[in-house]
């Protein structure tokens, strides 16, 4: 299969992590030996209630056995996709009340770049130094990281950069600004969270100016952080809300929400101003309204600031120079990021999964599922230790 992997499927890396495997279930992979993985990644912040959700798996076989694929987004009534959208609205702001659902956070951010130039009537966007959105062409236009992207230029035009947390740059957003786009909490950056009200002061210059601001919660919503959405945590309210990954417990899909008066905007001149195909299929919709269901329902989220603090108790150590982020979305910053590859691929070998950030070379991703017991936080960090005991102190 090893060898099948690198002919057939394309590959973004030289060196992909590579495990092979055989089966998932709650917090664990096992790859096809059998051996057994503790998960602190969970997909990348995509399954939040741990693999193998029974309440998940018994909502998308329900579904199957009624129907699947039947007509484009938007057309017909299909009970899982209006149960999704209306389970959101309660529990979104009025202004944030209709929902349009995607395939992909990515996709999402293109449909609401799109809502904010038919909004407003502008074209120019303000996004961050080190944001990160997607790799569709207008998503990659709003990243902040030239290296990434200069190999596809031509992209959007007028698009600013401000830094994330300066508040000396905000007066870029003016008067022939469609919106702003910022993560709530910079996720490729390192797990960045806005300090000193910085996210109220760009929604006032943005009301100010008559801009839109967009939140991408691709990462930090779904109750990640101890809320449902990050921006809670700011009190702010966002004119478009973007997110998807723990949306669908480990199945794919996006979304954005908005005011019921701009997303009707996507419905005449021209007529379908946003369409797709498998965008609210019914099977993902069950899926993902299982999954916010069980979110809303079970407490998870209630635990997840105790989780936090336990993984800051534990992971304490010399070259760990920072742990960043908020709820289970963290990062370690370590003193240097040589060190980073090593601490990903020597807890691989000791049964830990870990990942990489985007941008920032010296973070260690941690991002478990919000089933993660505090047992399972123990052992994984009782890993992390053992590692950075050992590069510390390399054996000859």
């Amino acid at each position: 299969m090893k060898n099948k992997f690198f002919k057939y499927q394309a590959q973004t890396t030289n060196n992909p992590i590579g495990l092979e495997i055989l089966k998932a279930e709650g917090s664990y992979i096992y790859d096809k030996n059998n051996k057994k993985y503790l998960d602190f990644v969970a997909g990348v912040s995509a399954s939040n209630l741990g693999h193998k959700n029974k309440k998940i798996k018994e909502a998308v076989i329900d579904q199957i056995e009624k129907y699947w694929h039947v007509m484009v987004y938007g057309e017909f009534i299909q009970e899982p996709t209006v149960k999704l959208c209306e389970l959101i609205s309660e529990n979104l702001p009025n202004s944030l009340s209709n929902t349009y659902l995607t395939n992909s956070g990515t996709e999402a951010v293109e449909a609401a770049m799109k809502l904010a130039k038919r909004v407003t009537g502008r074209s120019q966007f303000v996004a961050a130094k080190n944001g990160y959105h997607g790799n569709t062409q207008g998503a990659m236009s709003v990243m902040g990281f030239e290296e990434r992207k200069r190999a596809y230029r031509p992209l959007i035009p007028n698009i600013n950069f401000v830094e994330f947390n300066n508040e000396s740059n905000i007066s870029i957003i003016n008067n022939k600004t469609a919106a702003v786009i910022l993560e709530t909490i910079q996720g490729g950056a390192g797990f960045i969270i806005p300090k000193k009200n910085y996210l109220k002061k760009i929604k006032n210059q943005c009301d100010k100016v008559g801009a839109l601001l967009i939140l991408d919660e691709i990462q930090p919503g779904i109750g990640r952080t101890g809320k449902l959405f990050a921006f809670e945590h700011y009190g702010i309210i966002p004119d478009i809300l973007v997110y998807g990954k723990g949306l669908g417990g480990g199945f794919p899909i996006g979304a954005l929400s908005s005011s019921y008066e701009n997303m009707s905007l996507f419905k005449e001149n021209p007529v379908l101003g946003h369409i797709t195909t498998f965008g609210g299929h019914p099977v993902i919709s069950a899926a993902a309204y299982a999954n916010l269901k069980e979110t809303l329902d079970s407490g998870l989220m209630s635990l997840v600031s105790k989780k936090e603090k336990l993984f800051r108790k534990y992971l304490k150590h010399e070259l760990i120079q920072e742990v960043r982020g908020k709820g289970l979305m963290l990062a370690l910053i370590l003193k240097e990021k040589k060190i980073t590859s090593k601490l990903v691929t020597k807890s691989l070998e000791k049964g830990l999964i870990l990942f990489y950030l985007l941008f920032e070379t010296k973070a260690v991703r941690i991002t478990p599922p919000l089933t993660v017991s505090d047992q399972e936080i123990k052992i994984g960090c009782k890993i992390i230790l053992e590692v950075l005991d050992e590069i510390k102190n390399p054996v000859h």
